[in-house]
């Protein structure tokens, strides 16, 4: 309690508002759901217990080495994309043309041109190639968005149709085939045993893990996405540091053509339809904000896995691809709905 004199002089107490103002604690449990540990524990038992039920309903052939290693095959290409695409919603934005700029970069790749040239000096050449090609549409991206002050969906919606359009027209509706069998040999080769595509997906998790929480680019992406006036406030260079992370997610994105050109050993302008919204998805599921300001790449990775664990899941069983979409569907909402159940403000009514 606090005195007041009233202007009659008379001396009246009044309560005191910083008590009234004070929030009761966050339980302890709410405070582990709420954090990291939390999130990602809960992907681990859900990915448990998809396995589990895989275990049971497909016994033996689930369970194998085998086809454990087709399911972080099919989880590596949009596993790369998604490591980009993290980046990207942690900074309150969001690329919609990953997919269609990942086939462009195989079509470009596998040009009669580029082959030639790769058989003149090493197979490299291609993978350079498309790299450049992912690159420079990030960065096409990034410029508009931060420079030119477009919405991030509306960008990167342009580009996506840009972009599948480029591609059908430098491949002619074509599929352009990889005539180097030294570039093939490599992608489908193995080390340890364990493929080439999937120790690709490892690297850049573990370089995306590295430059989120280890780098002051990760810290600053992370500014960005909770506040993005403070950001700018503090002395961050928000527009350039948008167009890197939208050059960040273009590399990615080439990265993701390589690997499809070695799984498929061809370029077409369809390689990546909708890989964007898969990407988005295993984003969301492993427990990133999409309105930016909190996500990690441990979760990502989960959130792959999950997803591809899922699918395998239904093609042991033969369930047709309409059930495995719904199922998706149900999983992306109840992601959502816990983010927001757990990113409440511990005094917000819930």
């Amino acid at each position: 309690m606090s005195e007041q004199i009233s202007p009659t002089g008379v001396r009246t107490a009044s309560p005191d508002t910083s008590a009234i103002a004070a929030e009761p604690p966050q339980p302890a449990w709410r405070r582990f759901l709420s954090g990291s540990a939390g999130r990602n524990l809960g992907l681990v038992v859900g990915l448990l217990l998809i396995i589990v039920v895989g275990a049971i309903s497909a016994p033996g052939s689930f369970t194998s080495i085998d086809n454990v290693l087709v399911i972080l095959r099919q989880a590596s290409i949009v596993g790369v994309i998604s490591v980009g695409m993290t980046l990207v919603i942690i900074a309150g934005g969001i690329d919609l043309s990953v997919g269609s700029v990942m086939g462009l970069a195989s079509v470009v790749a596998t040009l009669a041109a580029v082959q030639d040239l790769s058989d003149q000096l090493h197979w490299t050449v291609m993978i350079v190639i498309a790299l450049l090609v992912g690159v420079g549409a990030g960065l096409v991206n990034g410029i508009v968005i931060a420079y030119g002050n477009v919405v991030a969906f509306m960008a990167t919606l342009a580009m996506l149709v840009a972009a599948r359009g480029l591609a059908e027209i430098l491949a002619d509706r074509r599929t352009l085939v990889v005539e180097d069998r030294g570039f093939i040999t490599f992608m489908n080769g193995d080390f340890l045993g364990i493929d080439i595509l999937i120790w690709i997906f490892a690297l850049v998790a573990v370089m995306g893990w590295v430059l989120l929480n280890r780098t002051t680019f990760g810290r600053r992406t992370v500014a960005i996405g909770g506040n993005r006036e403070a950001a700018r406030l503090a002395g961050i260079n928000v527009k350039r540091h948008t167009m890197w992370l939208y050059a960040l997610a273009g590399l990615t994105a080439g990265i993701a053509a390589v690997m499809i050109l070695g799984r498929t050993t061809a370029g077409t302008s369809t390689h990546g339809q909708l890989i964007e919204l898969d990407a988005i998805a295993a984003v969301v599921v492993g427990g990133t904000l999409l309105v930016g300001g909190r996500g990690t790449i441990t979760g990502t990775v989960f959130g792959v896995l999950i997803f591809s664990t899922l699918t395998n899941v239904f093609v042991q069983n033969n369930l047709s691809s309409s059930v495995q979409a719904v199922a998706k569907g149900v999983i992306i909402v109840i992601a959502v709905l816990l983010q927001q159940r757990f990113s409440r403000p511990s005094g917000r009514a819930s």
